[in-house]
């Protein structure tokens, strides 16, 4: 295009001279510029914004260094369309204008240990006893706390028996459970524990960590008293863990003004210097009923209060975004920062990666993608702050090519092989059951699944086994 656009330019300059093309046009005194008709505009424009001596400037930039010499009736408009659908624009160019989508917050509880959140501290100081791990479990209504040490390489099987003792034998089994996608929660053994017991899953969308924002506030508070702890009266943080759990629940939390303590039993707990406020008062089984039921009311509503004046707060510095199912949209890679690399690319990567197709809305925010093979260890749920819309006469994609993933990605359980076969008796039925060894990331785990169920779902793994026995055979 280089070469031949000046004959080009000439060409249209001498043809739009003629009288009779400048009385067609209303050239609004623009006769000494070059008038730019037809596919010519389209080629001028390519020649200012894609070429190597312009370099994909932006829309106001182009039209500032063009207007100078070309004029053609909307003009700007013209390019302003035409930059907002370069992909190689939507690939590099950084973002300016306020994150997309507003803030959605989960509903309040109704009952105390309904509904909670989990989530790990990890990369601690390794302990005598070989503790690098803390579990953090919250109430969302009361703010009650449960911090469990535990080691990073515990299986699942272990995690299931501490959360059983803790969670379930104190408190009844959760309605649901809100957490990231850590492996170990998103482990087939986790999901067939929390689904016999009836309890759901919500756990947040592909590298979006705001899904969780209770367990990463009671986070950083655990994580400074454990620093106080350590400077104030030494020794190992196991040591004091139990007593930053304690001080965290008779504390006064600010969403609902009180102490978990107190939302969870009615009064403050006694320590050394609460003792004398305390004291021995009684108060009856009635009474101390009807006072814990109003102090439960009025903890919603604090929390309703407080809710409301987050998402106000937080709506002022964030875009509402939908896409439609069918649309075209492009992924941001920074959230992958320390999880995929360009190979050499290095810091001169796309900042977004290919047109995705947009297959279904989840919930307000997120969306499920269409990925391709190369992706298929990704999650394929996002929140549309990941996502930018892409534009749809855009034959070009970016390409994966270079595209390295490592081990930190989420990791997707499969399958491996049927090791045991087993009937459970009811009182009128009989159902099969097959024992299911999985390529879990902490290890092998294994799963009791209903045959019928795990045939429809995973079919060649039946015909992996028969063909096995026959070989034994």
């Amino acid at each position: 295009i280089g070469l031949d656009l000046p004959r080009q330019i000439l060409n249209a300059q001498t043809e739009a001279r003629k009288p009779k093309n400048i009385n067609k046009e209303d050239v609004g005194g623009m006769s000494e510029l070059v008038l730019c008709y037809g596919d010519l505009r389209t080629v001028i424009m390519h020649e200012s914004h894609k070429s190597k001596y312009s370099i994909h400037p932006g829309s106001d930039k182009m039209y500032q260094d063009m207007k100078k010499l070309y004029w053609w009736p909307n003009m700007k408009a013209d390019i302003a369309t035409y930059v907002s659908k370069c992909l190689t624009c939507g690939k590099v160019k950084a973002e300016h204008q306020k994150p997309l989508g507003l803030l959605v917050q989960p509903k309040i509880p109704e009952l105390k240990w309904d509904n909670i959140t989990m989530d790990f501290v990890t990369k601690l100081p390794k302990s005598s006893q070989g503790y690098d791990t803390i579990w953090v479990i919250v109430d969302r209504l009361t703010k009650s706390a449960i911090f469990t040490p535990i080691r990073d390489t515990d299986p699942m099987d272990k995690l299931a028996r501490i959360y059983l003792k803790e969670v379930v034998t104190m408190h009844g089994i959760p309605v649901s459970i809100i957490s990231d996608r850590d492996p170990r929660f998103a482990s087939n053994f986790w999901r067939s524990l929390q689904n016999a017991l009836g309890t759901r899953l919500d756990m947040s969308t592909a590298y979006h960590p705001e899904t969780d924002g209770q367990s990463q506030r009671t986070i950083q508070t655990l994580e400074d008293r454990l620093r106080a702890y350590a400077i104030d009266f030494g020794k190992g943080w196991v040591n004091h863990f139990l007593l930053v759990e304690f001080s965290y629940k008779n504390s006064y939390h600010a969403t609902i003004k009180a102490a978990p303590f107190e939302a969870l039993y009615g009064r403050k707990c006694r320590s050394p210097i609460y003792w004398i406020e305390i004291g021995e008062a009684q108060i009856l089984g009635p009474e101390l009923i009807q006072e814990t039921t109003e102090k439960i009311v009025q903890i919603k509503q604090r929390m309703q209060a407080a809710r409301d004046r987050q998402k106000s707060y937080a709506d002022l510095k964030r875009k509402p975004m939908k896409f439609q199912v069918g649309d075209k949209v492009m992924h941001n890679v920074s959230p992958w920062k320390g999880v995929v690399r360009f190979g050499k690319r290095g810091k001169l990567k796309p900042r977004y990666v290919r047109p995705f197709k947009v297959l279904e809305r989840v919930r307000d925010v997120s969306y499920k993608l269409d990925l391709l093979e190369e992706l298929s260890r990704v999650h394929n749920t996002f929140h549309v702050s990941n996502l930018k819309k892409c534009p749809d006469d855009e034959p070009l994609a970016v390409p994966l090519d270079g595209l390295h993933f490592h081990d930190k990605l989420h990791f997707v359980e499969k399958p491996v092989e049927i090791v045991d076969h087993e009937v459970k008796r009811l009182k009128r039925s009989r159902i099969p059951l097959v024992k299911v060894r999985w390529n879990s990331k902490r290890g092998p785990e294994f799963t009791w699944e209903r045959e019928d169920q795990f045939r429809k779902k995973y079919p060649h793994i039946f015909a992996m086994t028969a063909s096995t026995s026959s070989v034994m055979s």
